[in-house]
């Protein structure tokens, strides 16, 4: 699986799975993805698009949906496979109620 994340000034960023032997510990392609943005500095995401070499599309799993709320609370999330399957939701859509920075104490 892949990922690619936009940033509102229009600089992309990509990340892959990263599986390993103990589940906990592996990577998805998402967080790689907006890890690397951060990494270069960047902090908002406008735009996530997913691929998985399926016919039927995949949603992000929840750690992958909180991480995109923290960077990109109104961003668009795209998933895509093969034979053009598609499917585009807001991040309202994917973790309705959610939880955030402007959530903490402080």
């Amino acid at each position: 699986m892949g990922a690619a994340v936009r940033t509102p000034g229009g600089k992309i960023f990509s990340g892959a799975n990263v599986e390993n032997a103990s589940y906990g510990l592996t990577c998805c392609a998402e967080r790689n993805a907006i890890f690397a943005m951060a990494n270069a500095g960047e902090r908002e995401v406008e735009c996530v698009t997913i691929f998985t070499p399926t016919t039927t599309v995949t949603a992000p799993c929840g750690a992958c949906r909180q991480v995109i709320r923290e960077f990109g609370p109104k961003a668009t999330v795209i998933s895509t496979g093969l034979k053009k399957a598609r499917k585009v939701w807001t991040m309202v859509e994917l973790l309705p109620d959610s939880f955030g920075p402007e959530d903490l104490a402080g």
